[in-house]
């Protein structure tokens, strides 16, 4: 795989991450990622106010929608570049901004984040299994980061009000994916090193090279499924000498094995919230196709990749 150029990247998000006091949380689902979010006493701004809903919970809604207004009214402000606010994605949790710049567009999402000093909720309890990988001091302090959370709705919710918001870990991927070695020197500039980004790269491109090619029956499917996917095989292969430098395309074809077997069992678990699984059980037959698809690559050397 040496010889392949991962595409240029032309998206990229952004957090906009908004402090809040004390709140309380209640799920909206079994899933424990969906959450109404009230405040415990009255916020000291009152500009908080109007994103209240009558029973006193946070309308994602509402802050997405004066959100886009703010953005809307800035992008007027920018002369030297085409910047256009994008139509709105139903149940997305972004303002994109498309920004037309030759040769190619880029399209920026900013994501309304709100960012909370406590305790993570109990559905995470027994996620994050990275003591055999990282440690479990690195897993305790962790935890004791903020919790973020994204104005996202649930598809699942009774009636499609918009309030509801999910818990974000992204953060913490990163964290993992940067800091990614068993041994603390993977990958520093005299440490050794190990392929796990590359893996984490191809994987991402070879699902984004299908969905191009199979855009209706993948529609679904996304790059944070194949993320955890990547995350759950860190912990399957904990150590650094797992993840050679040379054996990349023997990882890679790792990787997607594993991937492969979730989806042929529609069974793709929460890498933090382990009762939460990323394959809904009424898509198995997309999940077979996209595993039918990714096996045709492992076997016939990835055509896909040279198209």
């Amino acid at each position: 795989f040496s010889y392949l150029q991962i595409s240029e990247p032309n998206e990229f998000d952004i957090m906009l991450v908004m402090p809040v006091a004390r709140i309380q949380l209640d799920e909206s689902d079994d899933t424990g990622a969906y959450y109404y979010v009230e405040f415990k006493r009255s916020p000291q701004e009152r500009g908080w106010l109007k994103f209240l809903e009558e029973d006193g919970k946070l309308s994602a809604f509402k802050m997405l929608q004066a959100l886009r207004e703010i953005i809307k009214q800035e992008v007027k402000n920018i002369k030297d570049v085409e910047v256009t606010v994008a139509r709105k994605k139903a149940g997305s949790p972004a303002v994109t901004l498309q920004i037309k710049n030759p040769p190619s567009e880029i399209s920026v999402d900013i994501i309304l984040t709100l960012e909370v000093q406590q305790s993570w909720p109990p559905s995470t309890q027994s996620g994050l299994k990275i003591e055999q990988w990282l440690g479990k001091k690195v897993r305790r302090d962790l935890r004791f980061k903020s919790l973020y959370l994204v104005a996202k709705q649930n598809k699942r919710e009774k009636v499609l009000r918009g309030n509801t918001w999910r818990i974000s870990f992204s953060h913490i991927e990163k964290h993992m994916i940067n800091n990614h070695g068993n041994s603390k020197t993977c990958c520093e500039s005299d440490g050794p090193k190990c392929c796990r980004k590359g893996c984490l790269k191809l994987m991402k491109y070879l699902l984004e090279q299908l969905k191009m090619k199979y855009p209706k029956e993948l529609e679904k499917f996304c790059s944070y499924h194949v993320k955890t996917a990547f995350l759950h095989s860190c912990v399957r292969w904990p150590s650094d000498s797992d993840w050679h430098l040379g054996d990349l395309d023997h990882c890679f074809q790792r990787c997607l094995g594993f991937f492969v077997d979730c989806l042929q069992k529609s069974q793709l678990t929460h890498f933090f919230i382990p009762q939460y699984n990323l394959l809904s059980l009424e898509d198995k037959a997309r999940h077979h196709f996209l595993s039918r698809k990714i096996s045709h690559e492992l076997n016939n050397g990835f055509p896909v990749l040279h198209e």
